[in-house]
């Protein structure tokens, strides 16, 4: 059984309330059951952990090393401005699928670089929350192929 991590940082708790039309309407607890729910169709152990600190997803990212065999990291806001997190993201040394529920190429500017992009074995932005099943299922497909 694989075990995969999704991390998502700041914000991200307050999914259903903020900025609905870049974000949607579903809440973070709606998040979590349908992440969970497709994980265990695909027989995948899966965590999922959200925080507004840079420092305990850095720990987070770090800890995943010795657990989990893929890793999903929405780091939000994160993603444009930290240097912290993306080295620890190069440190996993694993598949890393970068995700955002948003297009962040159809908004401001400062949102079209990505510190993180460069370390990660994937990206998905602007598909809103069904990226999270799309990522969850391209990280089963990409475990499935390293084990055979």
């Amino acid at each position: 059984m694989s075990k995969i991590i999704i991390i998502n940082g700041p914000n991200l708790n307050l999914l259903g309330e903020r900025e609905q039309t870049q974000y949607g309407s579903k809440d973070y607890n709606y998040l979590m059951d349908i992440c969970l729910n497709r994980a265990k169709v695909l027989n995948i152990e899966l965590e999922m952990k959200q925080s507004n600190i840079e420092g305990d997803i850095v720990n987070i990212i770090q800890d995943a090393r010795k657990y989990y065999d893929g890793m999903v990291i929405n780091a939000a806001g994160y993603s444009h401005t930290s240097v912290a997190i993306r080295d620890a993201l190069s440190i996993f040394k694993k598949p890393i699928i970068e995700l955002h529920i948003s297009n962040i190429y159809k908004r401001e500017n400062f949102r079209h670089k990505s510190l993180i992009s460069g370390v990660v074995t994937g990206i998905i932005c602007g598909l809103g929350i069904n990226g999270y099943i799309l990522a969850i299922n391209s990280m089963h497909e990409i475990l499935q192929n390293e084990n055979k």
